[in-house]
């Protein structure tokens, strides 16, 4: 018989190691009491918290290192402590070895993303991966990428991201054929910096099955213009916080005005199941895990600072991505990339008589 879908853990990565993953590991296997799981990191401190939870003690093996990479390290630095021994690199090495089929960290950002260009190295035709995540609107869920992977991306880059974020918007959202927009100062095909014009007009006339809707402005992220929203690292990386913040900003609002007077406080307590619905509407957890798209490989980063909630809610991005085929269908739609970029040079070829 096959083998289950394996998901190696970094045990020890995040701001709290095994006292996160460990119950949200125990959280991911109720919701997929088929799959099997392998967690790197420290025995000693893995085992007592395991004992309390039997699901995970009987569906995972714990390999023992007691080798971490900070979350303040550089990239770096982690490269030359980590190589080989630490718990990061030795989860995401199990997908390089066809050990386990996926990899989660909540480690430090940087150093997962330097490893995993290091082992997994870029899928053909990918110069810079990107990191890819789920974003709540007011449509239902976009893919948004890159968040953060690399600073600046040239007009390849970005038509790449298009093509991989495309492919994952396929696979999580179980989309036919969903929108991709570039995201700009404006929607007037003379505005934004040059990459970004170079990258819309590629998108505009590239012979591939994507719906390019065009350029689209920061606010249509919360509205869900699209279905995919292609931004450079920096500014992705901006939006994200951005969001977050303004997250809690809105429920330390709410909670404030709430609590102001014994009125708010009586129309909370009738009201209390909107406001309970908001919450989770709101709760960043739930939308917990970004996907490194463009390796040979799927690696899944957790937030470091998330709970066993979410970073249970990251393991099933990992499940989700791995069972849908995300890498075929990324290779698949790069291929037909490369294939239509040299059937139009054989055509400007012969147009000219060489």
């Amino acid at each position: 018989m096959p083998r289950p879908l394996t998901i190696a853990l970094d045990a020890m990565g995040g701001d709290r190691g095994p006292e996160v993953v460990v119950p949200g590991a125990d959280l991911a296997l109720e919701r997929w009491p088929e799959i099997r799981l392998l967690l790197f990191g420290d025995q000693a401190k893995l085992d007592p918290i395991i004992a309390r939870y039997p699901r995970v003690r009987d569906r995972s093996e714990v390999v023992h290192t007691d080798v971490a990479v900070a979350m303040e390290d550089k990239p770096s630095q982690a490269l030359r402590r980590g190589r080989h021994n630490s718990s990061m690199w030795m989860t995401i090495d199990a997908v390089r070895t066809g050990r386990a089929d996926v990899a989660v960290s909540a480690g430090n950002t940087g150093a997962l993303m330097a490893m995993a260009k290091v082992i997994l190295k870029t899928m053909p035709g990918i110069s810079r991966p990107a990191i890819a995540g789920l974003w709540p609107t007011l449509r239902g869920d976009s893919v948004v990428l890159d968040l953060g992977a690399t600073i600046g991306a040239d007009a390849e880059q970005l038509f790449d991201y298009a093509i991989m974020g495309e492919a994952m918007a396929r696979c999580m959202l179980g989309m036919e054929r969903p929108t991709v927009g570039l995201l700009n100062v404006g929607i007037e095909e003379m505005k934004g910096v040059e990459e970004v014009r170079k990258a819309g007009k590629m998108l505009r006339e590239a012979e591939l099955p994507i719906e390019y809707y065009g350029f689209v402005e920061g606010d249509d992220i919360g509205k869900g213009t699209v279905d995919v929203f292609v931004i450079e690292g920096f500014t992705g990386n901006i939006a994200l916080k951005a969001a977050e913040g303004t997250v809690r900003l809105l429920t330390g609002y709410l909670r404030e005005a709430m609590n102001r007077t014994w009125m708010t406080r009586l129309g909370y307590f009738f009201a209390r199941g909107a406001f309970d619905a908001l919450r989770a509407r709101l709760d960043p957890r739930t939308k917990n895990g970004g996907v490194f798209l463009g390796l040979n490989g799927i690696v899944v980063k957790s937030h470091g600072g998330t709970d066993g909630f979410g970073f249970a809610a990251a393991i099933d991005v990992a499940v989700e991505t791995t069972r849908s085929k995300l890498i075929d269908k990324i290779a698949a739609d790069l291929a037909a990339k490369q294939s239509a970029t040299q059937a139009s040079l054989t055509t400007a070829l012969n147009a000219e008589g060489v």
